[in-house]
Parts: C-alpha cells; sequence; structure tokens
C-alpha cells in the first residue's frame, strides 16, 4: 500500500493537496499522513489537518474535486 502526504502550503484556490508517494508534483513542505489503502481514506486523514484538503490531480485523481 502507498504512502500519502498532504501539502503544508496552499493552492491557489485555498486546498490542501494529496500525494501519493512517487508523485512527479510531490512538494517538499509536507505533512507524512501515513500508509493507506486508497486516497480516499487518505484524503479523509489530512482532513484532520487542513479541511480544505482535496486530491492531487496528478497521483489521486479518483480523490480530486476541485
Amino acid at each position: 500500500m502507498p504512502r500519502y502526504y498532504v501539502n503544508r502550503n496552499e493552492q491557489p484556490n485555498g486546498d490542501h493537496e494529496v500525494h501519493k508517494e512517487g508523485c512527479n508534483w510531490m512538494p517538499s513542505n509536507k505533512i507524512d499522513l501515513g500508509i493507506f489503502s486508497n486516497c480516499s481514506s487518505a484524503v479523509t486523514a489530512a482532513k484532520k489537518h487542513y479541511t480544505t484538503a482535496d486530491g492531487c490531480v496528478h497521483c489521486c485523481e479518483a480523490c480530486h474535486t476541485s
């Protein structure tokens, strides 16, 4: 199962993107969320840090909503 991270820096629209390990757009300023079986569980965990967490369009497309 992959490890997921959430970007500490918000995007211009206010989202904090969740990335799967190995993503080409992985930020350097991130929080390690842990290992999850899917991006949905990782986004739920990220929302404990940032209510505006959303999946990365590149590595978590199924969880990208905005």
